[in-house]
């Protein structure tokens, strides 16, 4: 074996000793767990070297042993050096001295320590404790039976050094962890080092670490393939969490696409993308292919490696995505199924963690590192044009990728003292809708046509819940349901609405970005002066992304003043009708007259089981705010649920005032239509009318094994054939006629999926 193999320089950083040996002319993968030698090499070193927190194998993939598995190793070397030493345990005489005769067993028992357990410990210390515990078995039985009692003493004597022994190495962790499997264990074996250690892998290209192995113990619950990448979903042993396992296309490459993918890494990185090429991200990615794509096709004709194109685009891929953009996160964020991806500090020592759609919160095998941090720190400041520094330690903004989008958050020092942290929260690829929120139990049909009724009545609407509790969501599902004919207006911080995927359907909607309610300053407007702004851009629709900070009064002030011809929504934190009141008044300082602009509070909330481990996002309230009251509308009767969330039913019921008609926001409402005037039964027929096209049209999805019909596209169509066939109802027999129109509506839908 050539010297350099085992080669090793020992790097500090961040608080870390990082031991990376050099394996290239290794002709094994680097595998503690699989390799008696690498194991006893690698102890070997640490008695050189001492105390370190990692351990990283290099060889065209790096192997890295994170510090629990570390630690393990540390004491065996430790444990070793100082039995070595200790002479009058393991050195020659040990025993004492051999009586005459007896010079024979004295070197067998001499030969067991020197040879069978010293020399075993580094490579195999399982094996080694093993065999201790069966020889001091065997030595016991011999004394059980010995006739000459001049052995005694001597045996007796060995029998005391193999109990130190054991004692001494029973103290270490990784005897205790391997001591529920040493039943039957054979010399040798070592499937349960695969309990133990498992590295994480990183090809030469990424900087971010991935435990590629299944975990033992592990029970699958869950798999499936996204875009080449395998997932696998475990229930794991030890914890309630599940584990979040994926095997990524770069991880299953050939050594000669790795080491084309890092040499063609190491050009593209000469070139350091600029700010004005982050303005468009997609264009940048586009360019970056081409090159890429060139680059790597010519590296392969000079290696004579033949690439079909499929393989060039993949590889080409996979450079773009490890160059100019974010690694894994693109691989995770490309699940739909992905909702949440945290990463915490300090970087290198915690895996990433998501929250999923089936199977809530999950860690991952995926382990980032500082390098990757800066790096994504560094574009996300390009791309946002908002800076992220000591002086500015947080920063919110947006991340557009390759089928997925996000808003991001991320926080630095001094905010969090262990560096740079990130929170991820995916956007639907495509605007959720209200047949959707039917499918997935987030509401009934009757909340949707409700719903359907009160953005079409023109009605100011606060979407209010806690986190991920789907605000922006039902946010977006009314904003399709608000006609193509009118303009919307969008402000947000943070750009999370589906404002491109509306414009692509028709809509006249114009998006406005705003500053972020946590930066200090900066070159952006002000959410407040963005509101006021847009009273000025003409009559539309306004839709605010969240009201969070100085611009709810600025909000209050376009409810009252400017944009109640047309629908206003937006959405906020608070977990009741009540809560929303308390924070606007009290938190934000709207003047409680002015928070009487509101018409509806729709509250969006997690419902989770009585076990505390699974989670399902439900609206749980829709209550319409009166203005009659003075003071406080939970006291004064302002607040009047319309429908409210039933444990027993999960879902919302009707309360008696919606089902007896007295709610002063739908009278509103129908005062403005002359065929609805003073007529309760028309309005409610209206709200069931819409509530059973949504109903027919989930159920007619799942039937006909359409699941498109529930998707934007097709529900904007529904509901603009809707408004169209209701208004030729109504003129040609004068009235609203909900059983023919809803038969000319259903008609029209078979129609439609026929033509698909």
């Amino acid at each position: 074996m050539p010297e350099k193999t085992w080669a090793y320089d020992v790097i500090r950083e961040a608080g870390e000793v990082v031991l990376r040996i050099n394996l290239d002319a290794y002709p094994y993968t680097p595998s503690i767990e699989d390799d008696s030698v690498l194991m006893s090499r690698t102890i070997d070193i640490l008695l050189e070297v001492g105390q370190v927190t990692r351990i990283l194998y290099y060889q065209k993939r790096d192997y890295e042993y994170d510090y629990s598995q570390v630690q393990f190793l540390l004491e065996i070397a430790k444990l070793y050096s100082r039995l070595v030493k200790q002479k009058e345990l393991t050195g020659y005489g040990a025993m004492g001295t051999a009586p005459e005769g007896c010079e024979r067993c004295y070197n067998e028992r001499y030969s067991f320590i020197q040879n069978t357990f010293l020399r075993l410990f580094k490579s195999d210390p399982i094996g080694a404790y093993v065999e201790l515990r069966r020889e001091l078995r065997r030595e016991k039985i011999k004394i059980e039976r010995i006739i000459d009692k001049r052995c005694l003493p001597c045996m007796q004597q060995y029998v005391n050094v193999l109990e130190y022994l054991i004692n001494e190495i029973e103290k270490t962790a990784l005897i205790k962890m391997a001591e529920p499997f040493l039943a039957g264990y054979k010399i040798g074996d070592r499937s349960i080092y695969k309990r133990i250690f498992r590295p994480l892998i990183k090809p030469d290209f990424m900087f971010t670490r991935l435990m590629a192995s299944y975990p033992l113990g592990a029970e699958e619950i869950d798999t499936y393939t996204v875009n080449g990448t395998e997932v696998t979903i475990f229930s794991m042993p030890d914890t309630v969490q599940n584990l979040y396992h994926i095997v990524p296309p770069e991880f299953k490459l050939n050594e000669d696409k790795y080491e084309l993918l890092d040499t063609a890494r190491k050009v593209m990185a000469e070139h350091k993308p600029q700010k004005a090429e982050f303005v468009d991200p997609e264009r940048m990615r586009q360019v970056f292919y081409n090159v890429g794509h060139d680059l790597i096709e010519e590296l392969a004709g000079n290696r004579n490696l033949r690439l079909s194109s499929k393989e060039v685009d993949e590889l080409t891929k996979i450079l773009v995505r490890y160059t100019v953009g974010f690694g894994l996160i693109e691989v995770l964020l490309a699940d739909e199924k992905v909702q949440d991806l945290t990463i915490n500090s300090p970087m290198g020592q915690t895996p990433m963690f998501i929250v999923h759609a089936d199977h809530a919160d999950c860690k991952t095998n995926i382990v980032p590192v500082r390098a990757e941090a800066e790096s994504w720190a560094a574009k996300l400041r390009l791309m946002s044009g908002r800076p992220l520094d000591e002086a500015n330690p947080i920063l919110d903004t947006e991340l557009s990728l390759p089928g997925a989008r996000a808003r991001v958050a991320a926080i630095t020092a001094p905010l969090n003292p262990s560096g740079l942290a990130y929170a991820f929260r995916r956007h639907r690829d495509r605007p959720w809708t209200l047949p959707l929120f039917i499918a997935n139990g987030m509401i009934n049909p009757l909340t949707a046509g409700l719903l359907s009724f009160l953005v079409d009545g023109t009605r100011t609407m606060l979407i209010a819940g806690t986190r991920s509790s789907g605000k922006t969501s039902m946010l977006a599902a009314l904003m399709v349901e608000i006609m193509r004919k009118y303009r919307l207006l969008t402000i947000e911080d943070t750009l999370e609405l589906p404002t491109e995927a509306l414009m692509g359907e028709g809509y006249n909607i114009q998006s406005m970005k705003v500053r972020s309610a946590l930066a200090r300053g900066g070159t952006e407007v002000p959410a407040d002066e963005g509101i006021r702004t847009s009273l000025r851009l003409g009559d539309s629709a306004l839709i605010i992304g969240e009201v969070r900070s100085s611009e709810a009064l600025a909000l209050y002030e376009a409810m009252r003043i400017g944009a109640m011809a047309n629908t206003v929504a937006g959405t906020i934190h608070g977990e009741s009708p009540y809560g929303v009141f308390d924070r606007v008044v009290n938190d934000l300082k709207v003047p409680r007259t002015s928070f009487k602009a509101t018409d509806i509070i729709l509250v969006c909330n997690p419902i989770r089981s009585s076990d505390g481990l699974h989670r399902w996002k439900r609206t749980t309230q829709l209550t319409e705010v009166r203005k009659h009251w003075e003071n406080d509308p939970s006291l004064e009767g302002g607040f009047v649920d319309l429908m409210k969330y039933d444990t027993k039913t999960d879902q919302m019921e009707p309360s008696s005032d919606l089902i007896n008609g007295d709610s002063d926001v739908l009278k509103a409402i129908a005062g403005n239509v002359k065929e609805w005037a003073g007529n309760w039964d028309a309005v409610w027929d209206n709200i069931t009318l819409r509530a059973k096209t949504k109903e027919r049209l989930v159920d007619f999805a799942k039937k006909t094994n359409h699941p498109e019909l529930l998707e934007a596209p097709f529900v904007i169509l529904s509901n603009d054939e809707f408004h169209k066939i209701s208004d030729k109802v109504k003129e040609e027999v004068g009235t609203l006629d909900s059983k023919r129109i809803y038969f000319e509506w259903n008609e029209w839908l078979k129609r439609a999926v026929k033509k698909k």
